[in-house]
C-alpha cells in the first residue's frame, strides 16, 4: 500500500487551472481529461516489465514490454470521473471498464466529517482475474467513503493482481483511511490538501468536480 503524488510542474500546472474558480466547465473537462493522461502514464511507469529483442527494419534492438497493459480495468466513479477516465483510456486503450454510479449523502456537519454515507445507485464491473490490474477513478477523494465503497464492489468481483486509485486531489485524512482499510491499494494523486470542511468537501480544493465538469 503507498501514495504517490505527482510532483510535476506540467501536471501541477494544469491542477492550478482546475483550482481556479474562473475556468469555465469546458476547459475543466479539457484539464481533467489532460490529468487522467498523465496519471495513467504514471501508473504505467510502475507496472512490471520485461526486457525484450525485437527486429526492426534494419536489425535487432533491445526494448521493453509492459505485459500488464493487456489486464487493466478501469473503473468510473460517475459522474464526476468520466473526463478523468476519458484521459486514462489514452493511456490503456485496451483496458476493460466497470462502472460505479455513486452519491454521497449531503449534509452539515458540526465539525469536519471522518466519514460520510454514501449510496450506491449502480454498479457494473467484470468479473477480475488473478493477473487484472484495476484502476478506481474518482477526483476527489476526500472523507474516503466513496472510494472505500468501490474497492468493497471491486473485489467483490475477484482477486486482482493489483488495485490503484487515481485522483486529483486528496486529504490526508481520506488517504490515510484508504491505506488503513487492509486491502493493498496505491493511489495515485497530483495533490494532497490538508483539510476537510463541515460539508465533507476537500479544502482548499477545487469545489464540487461534478458540478464544475457539466453544470
Amino acid at each position: 500500500m503507498s501514495l504517490r503524488i505527482l510532483d510535476r510542474p506540467f501536471a501541477r500546472h494544469i491542477l492550478t487551472k482546475l483550482r481556479a474558480r474562473e475556468t469555465d466547465q469546458v476547459n475543466f473537462r479539457k484539464n481533467l481529461v489532460r490529468l487522467g493522461r498523465i496519471i495513467g502514464y504514471e501508473i504505467a511507469d510502475s507496472l512490471e516489465c520485461s526486457e525484450v529483442t525485437v527486429e526492426t527494419p534494419l536489425g535487432k534492438a533491445r526494448g521493453v514490454l509492459i505485459s500488464e497493459l493487456d489486464h487493466v480495468v478501469i473503473v468510473n466513479i460517475l459522474r464526476a470521473a468520466t473526463p478523468l477516465v476519458e484521459g486514462l483510456l489514452k493511456a490503456f486503450p485496451s483496458a476493460r471498464q466497470g462502472v460505479v454510479v455513486a452519491k454521497r449523502r449531503e449534509s452539515v456537519f458540526e465539525s469536519p466529517p471522518e466519514k460520510m454515507d454514501v449510496d450506491i445507485y449502480y454498479s457494473r464491473i467484470p468479473d477480475l482475474k488473478p493477473d487484472d490490474v484495476v484502476i478506481v477513478a474518482d477526483p476527489m477523494l476526500a472523507t474516503g467513503s466513496t472510494i472505500l465503497r468501490a474497492l468493497e464492489l471491486v473485489y467483490a468481483k475477484g482477486e486482482p493482481k493489483k488495485v490503484f486509485v487515481a485522483s486529483v486531489i486528496a486529504s490526508h485524512q481520506g488517504v490515510e483511511r484508504v491505506l488503513r482499510w487492509g486491502r493493498p491499494v496505491n493511489i495515485f494523486v497530483v495533490e494532497v490538501d490538508p483539510l476537510i470542511d463541515e460539508r465533507g468537501y476537500i479544502v482548499p480544493g477545487l469545489g464540487d468536480a461534478g458540478d464544475r465538469a457539466f453544470g
